[in-house]
């Protein structure tokens, strides 16, 4: 079965261990200057945020069908049996595919570096396979986000809500969307409002499978090209979205 992470919003208390600690596992640079930043980025992989005194935390969902993996064209990207989607820099060519075409936008770039690399949460792989937590999950002193087989922490975060109604939104973000993710959300408040895409807008269906069902639906005769471009056309979309954000990350990086 998959491993998965349940983070429940309600008992976070906002004490960012879970940043220091995924910062120490990537050896990634933490301070009290970075602690204040409320976003992700090639440098930070999680993030807390703070929205009228409710938290939240950011980081990749780690999709069932991951999206960064289907279009990669080099397979710098791909999700191990045990859940997590992992990150191959010696694969990657630098093309950002996976940048555009992500509905959660984590995959960051490392604008400032000489040798720019892909950066994201990548679940603490070789923790999972030696049989532990990931590193967020062990330092959480509330047990806010907690790490395990995904089917049981569906079940545990469904009993949540059926115990606690009055503190729960009726939802477990992740559950099914984009055909279902590795990290799962328990919150009373919106998770949209910390910006996470709406489940309308992303949908159930795992996105992957558009390109595939262009394809089945076109005649032989149709140009390889024609079927390209069509399977593709949500990822140009996706482009014209992330486009600003990308510019703002490449300026924030380059000022490092």
């Amino acid at each position: 079965m998959s491993k998965a992470l349940l983070y429940d919003s309600t008992i976070c208390i906002g004490c960012k261990q879970c940043e220091q600690a995924c910062a120490t596992q990537n050896k990634l640079p933490y301070n009290d200057s970075i602690a204040a930043e409320e976003q992700q980025s090639a440098h930070k992989f999680t993030a807390v945020l703070t929205r009228n005194d409710k938290f939240m935390r950011r980081l990749c969902m780690h999709c069932e069908h991951p999206t960064c993996a289907s279009v990669c064209p080099v397979g710098a990207f791909h999700k191990t049996a045990e859940g997590p989607v992992v990150y191959d820099v010696w694969k990657c060519i630098g093309c950002r595919y996976c940048m555009a075409a992500c509905p959660f936008n984590q995959p960051k770039y490392e604008w400032g570096s000489l040798n720019p690399r892909v950066r994201k949460c990548i679940m603490c792989p070789d923790r999972i396979a030696a049989g532990k937590q990931t590193a967020c999950a062990e330092i959480c002193p509330t047990g806010a986000t907690k790490f395990g087989e995904r089917d049981d922490l569906i079940k545990e975060a469904q009993e949540r809500i059926r115990q606690n109604p009055s503190t729960y939104l009726n939802r477990i973000y992740g559950l099914h969307e984009v055909g279902g993710t590795c990290v799962l959300i328990l919150s009373g408040t919106q998770v949209e409002d910390f910006g996470y895409p709406a489940s309308p807008k992303i949908g159930d269906t795992p996105l992957p499978e558009y390109t595939g069902r262009v394809m089945d639906r076109v005649p032989d005769f149709i140009p390889v090209w024609s079927l390209v471009l069509g399977g593709i056309y949500w990822i140009s979309h996706r482009r014209n979205e992330v486009a600003a954000a990308e510019a703002e990350e490449k300026k924030n990086g380059g000022a490092r």
